[in-house]
């Protein structure tokens, strides 16, 4: 009896010394150099100790709340209007604490694989721009992962430009046509699958995914590997980086978890190579077979668009808006048919991952970088990432900031049956044209018995006119359905067609 009193009192002691130590911070995303998101409401959260009585104040807003029994607190200001000067935020508790430099503008996450990380430094254009950037502020997410789904993030806001490519210039020219301060916050890693940064929850929705994680959970010889790698002081092996990265969920767990619900305008996510790697299904890992198993490229998209409700069930934003890169031009197929014809509009090739991709637009407040005419036949890392940023730029300006700008090229409307012809008639088309003053390039057309022949294409006004003279009665349409194919149709602003068939 008086062991068991003993211990009872050692627990309390104990429990109360821990909660005298928690002092009052906000969670770690919130730091000095921030940019918080205008127009809407913004949570502010944080710990201290428990029931503590505390006030946040910014842009005239006082906020009060009172923490729980474990310390944690939240506030929402209400929206703000776009600040370029600096200013600071106070939070008091027993204790107080502030935060410096806050400017008020547009935040985006930007999350993807190797070619979202890809620096800076490697796209000459994108650096040059790096003397002229201005209000333009970036939290560097840490790479690494957890088993559970994490509070903190290991990161801080700087004044520097986001190390990604393709995120600096999304954000310098979304600074330049808005005129409005922009907040990056970069969450990416190389060759991870859609699956990394999938909730463990969405298992509940997609039975492949279920398989996966249940896989994983019983696998304990991947969870010891990965328990080592994070338990070196000295940093993980070049080995380990790639076996940590190509898990399922444990990105999302560490990367993306704590940021939300941290106000953003939306989110754009350059991924899908990895998962290009089959044409359908799931495949069975082997030894051989140096991919996990993710999803293929037919079914991507409609994990995509559950994968875009849940991010935005995360950050309790139905609003929240996500901008999707299109995959670029590339020479290479599937692990089951690497060697292709990287122009014909048959091959197991990044087409039917594009195709997966656009299937997002199904979706309110979503769109699609357009980069079909961008790419490496023989680089899966192509560094014309310069028009990506603008694209993504325009795209955030129309849909999110109700700019009036074109920001899509020409887009399928309809198809016209006319005699041995097919009239494509296109949304976007304004001024259509080709880049080289050519005939449109990139077209095939077939019959019922689907062999595809080049189409002889002309431009009619904003519509383009398609047949073959061995083909009678043409009925379907394949446009720029190939790995790396040769595109020239763009509307007056330059901006390229998309993309599409019309045999599904």
């Amino acid at each position: 009896m008086k062991r068991h009193t003993l211990f009872l009192i050692f627990i309390l002691i104990f429990q109360c010394y821990n909660g005298f130590s928690q002092q009052l911070k906000t969670a770690a995303i919130f730091s000095d150099n921030m940019v918080l998101q205008q127009g809407v409401e913004v949570p502010v959260w944080g710990t201290s100790k428990p029931y503590e009585e505390i006030t946040v104040k910014f842009a005239n807003q006082t906020k009060a709340t009172k923490a729980g029994k474990h310390g944690k607190w939240k506030v929402v200001l209400e929206p703000l209007e776009i600040s370029k000067v600096g200013r600071e935020m106070l939070i008091k508790g027993k204790t107080s604490l502030k935060l410096n430099n806050i400017l008020v503008g547009e935040v985006w996450v930007c999350s993807g694989q190797s070619n979202m990380q890809f620096g800076v430094k490697n796209v000459k254009e994108i650096e040059s721009l790096i003397p002229f950037a201005k209000n333009i502020r970036s939290f560097e997410v840490k790479r690494t992962v957890s088993f559970k789904e994490a509070d903190g993030v290991s990161g801080t806001w700087t004044t520097n430009h986001p190390e990604s490519a393709v995120a600096f210039g999304f954000a310098y020219f979304l600074e330049a046509i808005g005129d409005v301060p922009v907040g990056i916050i970069h969450a990416s890693w190389g060759s991870s699958s859609i699956e990394a940064w999938m909730p463990r929850d969405m298992a509940n929705q997609l039975p492949y995914f279920k398989a996966i994680m249940d896989d994983f959970d019983a696998d304990t010889e991947t969870h010891s590997k990965i328990q080592m790698a994070l338990n070196k002081k000295e940093g993980w092996t070049r080995k380990e980086d790639v076996f940590l990265r190509r898990q399922p969920n444990i990105l999302f767990n560490s990367m993306i978890k704590p940021l939300a619900p941290y106000a953003c305008k939306g989110l754009v996510f350059y991924q899908g190579e990895r998962n290009a790697r089959y044409l359908t299904g799931v495949p069975e890992v082997t030894k051989a077979n140096f991919f996990h198993r993710v999803i293929g490229m037919k079914e991507y998209g409609d994990v995509l668009k559950l994968w875009v409700q849940r991010y935005r069930k995360e950050w309790d934003n139905t609003n929240m808006h996500f901008s999707i890169v299109m995959l670029p031009g590339y020479g290479k197929g599937t692990i089951a048919n690497p060697n292709i014809d990287s122009k014909s509009p048959t091959e197991e090739s990044f087409a039917w991952l594009r195709e997966s991709q656009l299937k997002v637009l199904q979706l309110p407040n979503t769109s699609v970088a357009n980069t079909i005419d961008l790419g490496d036949e023989k680089n899966i890392h192509p560094t014309d990432k310069f028009p990506i940023g603008q694209r993504l730029a325009l795209l955030a300006a129309k849909y999110t900031l109700n700019k009036s700008v074109v920001a899509e090229g020409p887009m399928l409307k309809n198809v016209e049956v006319n005699a041995n012809t097919l009239v494509v008639h296109f949304k976007n088309s304004k001024g259509l044209k080709t880049t080289n003053r050519k005939a449109p390039t990139g077209f095939w057309i077939a019959d019922s018995s689907l062999k595809w022949q080049k189409a002889e294409a002309k431009i009619i006004g904003e519509n383009v006119a398609l047949s073959h003279p061995e083909i009678a009665k043409p009925l379907y349409i394949r446009y720029a359905f190939a790995g790396k194919p040769d595109v020239n149709l763009v509307n007056k602003n330059n901006l390229p067609a998309y993309p599409f068939r019309t045999d599904k």
